[in-house]
């Protein structure tokens, strides 16, 4: 065996890895049917995180928690002062430095939700971005499941629409059954009854919150992202002084 055979065998086992990851979240939409729709989210726009952390506290954190966010982190990397979080965002009793949870007990969810609705800490780093933007929009009206609504991304969920009232009440179109299982596929969505929202704005409030459970899904990458600058300023002037060192090492040499 070569000295070369190695990497390069571990090179093939880490890009195959690698590749599996990538397309386990467009695997999953896949096999729903659905195309994911490009979120589009910026790390970057701190205003597009302030937006999605209230729109996710009001709309979605009374029944999903964030057990690897603290409110304290959350507040120095968006941002915000302890009063705003503790005011605006906190809605729980928690303590400034605890962990984002929910006050609702397993048994009511139990009850209410057949489980306890899951934490979404992770939920972009294992979905993927896109496929959260999708989700949220995908909900429409079914009179045949426990809550009344349906997903097309995540058939039967078990959870009825959190943005029901910004963007409507949507009904599905199906098409032609499958002559195998009889089942008829969702082709389309149309809204039924608007919500309060327009289109676009409804649709930047679903980005806001991707955004943000991109974030919450990794806070270190805001840190990582501004650290990135100085890290290529500091490779670049080393590479200077490296090139200066060389020359005077071989000056006498030429």
């Amino acid at each position: 065996m070569t000295d070369k055979a190695f990497p390069m065998r571990a090179l093939h086992k880490i890009a195959t890895v690698v590749a599996g990851l990538l397309v386990s979240a467009s695997a999953f939409a896949a096999s729903s049917g659905v195309e994911l729709e490009q979120a589009g989210v910026a790390l970057g726009d701190r205003a597009s995180l302030q937006r999605g952390a209230q729109a996710y506290m009001n709309y979605c954190s009374g029944c999903h928690s964030l057990k690897y966010l603290r409110y304290s982190r959350m507040a120095e990397d968006l941002g915000l002062s302890e009063d705003e979080v503790m005011e605006n965002l906190n809605f729980t009793g928690a303590k400034f430095g605890e962990q984002i949870h929910v006050s609702m007990n397993e048994e009511d969810a139990t009850r209410w939700f057949g489980k306890m609705p899951p934490d979404l800490s992770l939920i972009s780093r294992v979905r993927g971005s896109d496929w959260v933007y999708t989700y949220l929009k995908s909900f429409y009206l079914d009179e045949s499941r426990p809550l009344g609504w349906n997903n097309t991304l995540y058939p039967n969920v078990s959870m009825p629409n959190p943005l029901w009232q910004q963007q409507g009440s949507q009904r599905a179109e199906y098409g032609a059954a499958d002559p195998a299982t009889g089942e008829r596929q969702v082709v389309d969505l149309k809204v039924m009854q608007a919500g309060t929202l327009p289109n676009a704005e409804f649709n930047q409030l679903v980005r806001d919150i991707t955004a943000f459970l991109e974030y919450a899904g990794e806070p270190a990458a805001l840190k990582r992202q501004s650290l990135g600058v100085w890290v290529v300023l500091f490779l670049a002037m080393f590479t200077f002084l490296a090139w200066l060192l060389k020359k005077e090492y071989w000056r006498d040499v030429h």
